[in-house]
């Protein structure tokens, strides 16, 4: 008897925004990876995203493990992205306050509370 081969449908997806996504919710791959290499284990990975079920974190994973060049590359370009558009937004929309003036506000509201 021949054995039957064995096939897993791998529960990611990519989105409209070119994010990959863990199928049947909205938790983004890269969230997966950052927890494994924070030594989160799967169980635990289920528990911060609860919309997960463990096999889709197991196969998540796999597939990461499988393909990591691949996957370290897109996680690499979406976190360029993220911080251009910090810096963008930054650009356009400076920050009102200096960090001295916070802290001499802080002083200051601390000085008020001990009087």
């Amino acid at each position: 008897m021949a054995d039957a081969p064995i096939t897993e449908i791998i529960p990611i997806y990519t989105d409209e925004q070119g994010r990959m996504r863990v199928s049947d919710t909205r938790v983004l791959l890269d969230l997966i990876v950052y927890a494994y290499h924070q030594g989160q284990t799967p169980e635990h990975i289920v528990q911060m995203y609860p919309t997960l079920t463990l096999d889709q974190v197991y196969l998540a994973l796999g597939y990461y493990l499988r393909h990591r060049p691949i996957v370290d590359a897109y996680i690499q370009r979406v976190e360029a992205a993220a911080n251009d558009m910090q810096q963008t937004v930054e650009a356009d929309f400076p920050p009102q306050l200096s960090e001295a003036d916070l802290v001499a506000r802080l002083r200051a509201q601390h000085n008020d509370d001990s009087q």
